[in-house]
């Protein structure tokens, strides 16, 4: 009997849940930091080499951090190769090859070429082209004759076609070829007045 009643008075606490202070926002801020820097091959480079890739805690935590993939998440992402380097993080033969030096340097050349082929690969997917033009089979019958009252239609100019070729970059739309402005190059300009400089004293 000493016993139950000894149960009733120690009853165990109720586990008291961690609030947090913030709301989570440091959480998330830390978070979405951690996640941001796997956009570079060189700190990953850096994780292998200093063998974090080899605790489990931090494969757990890899794994953990997927749900940015997640439509609510990935709109707070500035960043998005960082999304395709943690889809890669979860191989561990990518895993180890990034211990690599020339291995980041393959990562980090082609997220390079990526950058700069990026707008120009969309561009060629987006602009319209212009439709087959259609083809006419010669006619074994020579055309009938038309009354000399009759004028035959004027021929129609060509319909302008988008350019498909290769879409210009930014910096040729600012200033046409040939244009008569000159280009300024303000380190030319400073070596010039050195030279009058010392021309003149």
């Amino acid at each position: 009997m000493a016993s139950t009643s000894n149960r009733d008075t120690h009853e165990s606490p109720q586990k008291s849940v961690y609030k947090d202070p913030d709301d989570g926002r440091q959480r998330f801020l830390l978070e979405l930091e951690f996640v941001q820097c796997l956009a570079n091959p060189t700190y990953i480079h850096y994780l292998a080499q200093n063998r974090y890739f080899e605790d489990e805690a931090f494969i757990g935590y890899l794994k953990y951090l997927q749900y940015w993939q997640r439509p609510e998440y990935i709109k707070f992402i500035m960043y998005p190769h960082c999304l395709f380097f943690l889809e890669l993080l979860q191989n561990p033969t990518f895993r180890n090859a990034m211990a690599h030096p020339a291995n980041k340097e393959v990562a980090h050349r082609q997220q390079f070429y990526f950058w700069k082929n990026y707008r120009n690969n969309r561009l060629k997917h987006i602009l319209p082209r212009p439709l087959p033009e259609p083809a006419t089979a010669p006619s074994s019958a020579p055309p009938a004759s038309l009354p000399s009252s009759v004028a035959p239609p004027a021929a129609l100019p060509p319909a302008p076609t988008p350019v498909t070729a290769a879409a210009l970059s930014p910096m040729q739309y600012a200033i046409p070829p040939g244009s008569g402005l000159a280009k300024t190059d303000p380190r030319n300009a400073s070596v010039d007045r050195r030279k009058r400089n010392r021309k003149d004293g």
